[in-house]
Parts: structure tokens; sequence; C-alpha cells
């Protein structure tokens, strides 16, 4: 019996979904986390073979010796995953010390979590990206912000989702970005003019696509996280042909192979000098975990199909027939607390009520990013989307 470590099981809540489908795979799955076991939901306790709680995962040597403990009693440690963002690092710092095979060890790691060093990997995809700067002083940073032309993106070089990343529109902005940061290393961009779209994919050990979808995204998260806005998002019916191929050129060049990934491309809504034409697809950054959040469910939703089964079957199988469900759109929107919308609740789940495939509360460490009320739905037609988004946004 092969054994899969998984690390922070219980977070994203539905992530015990793949431990269950790795377990009715033959898989033994063990678990490592911060929570008590007895509050656990039942459905992971029954997914899990054993699990090791430790005081915080923020300790590496608790962590491993944790994973030292299971390498004894079990024998080889055969995958080691988070499917996190947060924990990309500890995990590779793992599978190194243990030489675990199966997934991305330190070495790998400078392209995967370090924005300027994306860029060279966009490049052998052949795809262009913003212009860039890592910031050193006031000095250097204006000289960068006065060729490029404001407002400029700053964010952290290896940071996680769209925390401490802002757009800059002045001097005197970027005079108190500067006089307020820590030591963090910041990459400076040049701002583009386009929206976001994605290639989420899980690809096998030959980095071939076992299912395919993503998501556009109609405001930045940037924008969410800093103005504190409604979340707003959705799942592409159909792949278009331009970003599917942007994603597997960048899926070679990136090396990519045994992995659920969430890759981000600009698209251009105008011509833009240095960068291409309106239209035009731009690298912005790769993620190589699933998209976070509820996403996951929704590609099921949007496809018809189960992603935690054909993610299970890529790791003990590395094979899987693509899903042949029908496909929808999937449009997810979050609600922020304290808001007067003119349909409540009650209203949007009777006007919507053959569409809404999910609703709750969004757990507080994701609110920054998708707000505190969550609605997602299934539509066949861009306008019945556009109309649900009009409905849910209408504020009184």
């Amino acid at each position: 019996m092969k054994n899969f470590i998984f690390i922070s099981p219980n977070f994203p809540m539905t992530y015990w979904k793949f431990c269950a489908e790795l377990k009715k795979n033959g898989m033994r799955v063990l678990g490592i986390g911060d929570c008590p076991y007895e509050n656990l939901l039942q459905e992971l306790r029954d997914s899990l073979h054993e699990y090791y709680k430790v005081s915080s995962l923020e300790n590496y040597d608790e962590v491993f010796k944790a994973v030292a403990f299971f390498s004894f009693k079990y024998g080889k440690i055969d995958w080691l995953e988070s499917n996190n963002e947060y924990w990309l690092m500890r995990d590779a710092r793992l599978r190194t010390e243990f030489n675990i095979t199966t997934g991305p060890k330190d070495c790998d790691m400078r392209k995967i979590k370090y924005k300027s060093a994306m860029k060279e990997y966009y490049a052998k995809a052949g795809l262009p990206t913003a212009r860039y700067h890592l910031i050193e002083g006031m000095d250097d940073a204006l000289d960068f912000a006065n060729t490029v032309g404001y407002p400029v993106v700053v964010k952290p070089d290896n940071g996680v989702g769209a925390n401490n990343t802002y757009k800059l529109q002045s001097d005197e902005e970027l005079a108190f970005f500067m006089e307020h940061k820590d030591d963090t290393v910041y990459i400076m961009e040049e701002f583009v003019r386009g929206y976001v779209q994605t290639y989420d994919a899980i690809v096998d050990s030959k980095g071939q696509p076992l299912f395919e979808s993503g998501n556009i995204s109609p405001r930045s998260i940037m924008d969410i996280v800093n103005n504190n806005s409604d979340s707003v998002y959705y799942l592409v019916k159909d792949l278009p042909d331009n970003i599917r191929s942007a994603g597997l050129r960048t899926v070679k060049a990136f090396g990519v192979k045994s992995r659920f990934i969430h890759l981000e491309f600009f698209v251009l809504t105008e011509d833009q000098e240095g960068l291409g034409k309106k239209g035009d697809v731009l690298g912005l950054e790769v993620n190589m975990r699933p998209a976070g959040g509820y996403t996951p469910d929704m590609y099921n939703y949007s496809q018809e199909t189960d992603v935690y089964k054909i993610w299970a079957d890529m790791v003990c199988f590395d094979s899987n027939t693509k899903p042949t469900g029908a496909h929808h759109f999937c449009a997810f929107y979050g609600r922020r607390d304290g808001n007067r919308y003119k349909l409540d609740d009650y209203e949007i789940m009777m006007k919507y009520a053959g569409h809404i495939v999910m609703n709750g509360r969004i757990p507080d460490a994701l609110s920054g990013a998708m707000a505190n009320q969550m609605y997602v739905a299934n539509f066949d037609t861009q306008e019945e989307l556009d109309a649900f988004y009009r409905d849910m946004a209408e504020q009184l």
C-alpha cells in the first residue's frame, strides 16, 4: 500500500474529498494538521488512516517530526501534498528532506514562487509579460515608475494571493509606500490594461491535461481586497483556444507534471504599447495548486464531473477518462456584510432557485478576497450570467 501525507487536510473545508478519493483508490492517507482530531469533519476522519496533530503548522520542526514518525511507522512516503499555496514551500522542503520524488523539491521552487523568476519561463512559452523591477530604494523605484508611467503595481516577489499588493498612481503614493513597506522584497510592474483569465488543469506525469477549465475575474483580486469590494468571478462554459494554447505552452515551459494547476493570464482590453494588441494574451502568475476557495466544487458543477476523483486517479494510476458532462457557466458572487442590497438573501434564493448550486457563509480566513456571504450558480448563457451579477450587485 502506498503512503500519501496530506498537509492541513481540513482547510479549505472541502479538501476532505481529495482524501476520500485517495482512500477509495487504495492509498493509505495520513494527515498532519493543527486542528484537534475531534474537530475534524467526520468525512475527513473517515478518509484518514491516521492523523498527527501538531501545535502549529508554522513550526517546521514539529511537522518534520510528524513526517518522520509516519515514515518510521509505515515506510516510504510516496506523496506529500497540501494543494495549498501557503504551504507550497514547506511541502517542497519536506519532499527534499525525505526524498519524495512525486512533486517539486527545494530546487524547483524559485520559478514557482518568485514572480520575477516566472517571467523567464513565460518567455520560453512565447508569452510576453509586464515589464518589472525589483525594488531596492526610492531612486530606482522612481526611475522605473517614470519609465513605464503610472499606475504601477507593487507586490511581494514571493507572495500569496493579493496580500500586500497595491496600485500606485503617483510619485507621492510611491513615496508613501516606500516609507511604510517592510523588509520584504517587492516587485514593481507596469500596469496592464486587461482582465484576468486562467487556465486550470489536472496534469499527468507526461504533462498532458486530464481536465481543463478556466475562470474570468471581471475585478482584480487586488482591487477586491484593497477596496473591500464584492467578489466576482466565473468559470467559462468553454475554454477559449487562445487560453488553452497559452496554458499548454506554459505547462511545457515550466515542466509541470502530476499536478493540479491554476495559471493566470492577462487578456488585453486595448492596445498597449510594448505589450500587444487588444485580445492578446500575457503571462501573469503560475500557481501549482488548485484555484482557491470553493473553485474545485465549481469545476464539478460547471462540467458535471468530479475533479477530486480525477486528481486522485492521476495520483494513483496516472490515468483518467476525461470528463464528458455538459458544460455551463458557473458564477461566484461574494457579498460583503454591512452593504444594503436591493434583493436580500431570500429574494435571491427564490429568483434563482433553479440555478444556485451552493450558498452560505465564507470562513473569515477567506473573507478578505472572497467577501462574507457567497452564492454559486450555473447558467447556460452569458446573458443569464450577466443578469445574475446585476441582481447580486444592486444596492439600495
